[in-house]
This record gives structure tokens, sequence and C-alpha cells, in this order.
């Protein structure tokens, strides 16, 4: 059974770093696009970051870009997340899910085979 599990979450003040990593097992992972997502209280799920499963082209949310990197080791069957700059607006439940269409950050379309758990991330002083 396939299985997504995220980590690195924190608390962390203004400005500070993050990375997350989600690490797959019992699937071929290297052929899914792996997509990072949040949530804060009270909102719908965002997307965040995506990463192709072939030529690794990543895409971002415009609230993230500059900020975030979005990486990915095959080898270890992990996706990261490198967050730089963190602002409270960053304050949510993170995940990753994959699919094996296309990178898409609309959490709401079917076709996400698999989700972790999240991990939570909190900036504030």
């Amino acid at each position: 059974q396939g299985r997504l599990v995220e980590s690195g979450g924190s608390l962390v003040q203004p400005g500070g770093s993050l990375r997350l990593s989600c690490t797959a097992s019992g699937f071929s992972f290297a052929v899914f696009h792996i997509g990072w997502f949040r949530q804060a209280p009270g909102k719908g799920r965002e997307g965040v970051s995506c990463i192709n499963s072939g030529d690794g082209t990543s895409y971002y949310a415009d609230s993230v870009k500059g900020r975030f990197t979005i990486s990915r080791d095959n080898a270890k069957n992990t996706v990261y997340l490198q967050m730089n700059n963190l602002s409270p607006e960053d304050t949510a439940v993170y995940y990753c899910a994959t699919r094996l269409d296309w990178c898409n950050l609309d959490a709401t379309v079917p076709g996400y085979d698999y989700w972790g758990q999240g991990t939570q991330v909190t900036v504030s002083s």
C-alpha cells in the first residue's frame, strides 16, 4: 500500500527558514508528479508547489515564488520544500500529494493518488 509521510514542520520566527520532506513508500515514486499543499485554520487547501516526474520542472503559487524551492531525490523517494523568509501567513498544515497525469496546484480536482498526513508549520514571534 502506498504511503506518504511529511516531516520537518516546526515553530519558526518570521524571516526564518524550514525544509519540509515528503517520503514515499510502497509505490513507484519516480513516475509521479508531487505537489505540496497547505491548509490554514478555517481556509481551504491551497496549492503551494509542484514538481514534474520527468524533467523536474517546478511550479509555484504566486504567494511563495522567490521564497520556496521544491526539489526531489528519486533515489531516496523524497521530495523537499525549502521555505525561506517565512511569514505568519505561511502558517498552516503542509501536505504532499501525488498524481500521474500532470502537475496541478488545485487540490480540489480529482486525480490525486496519495496524500500524506501533514506537518504543522507555525510562523510566529
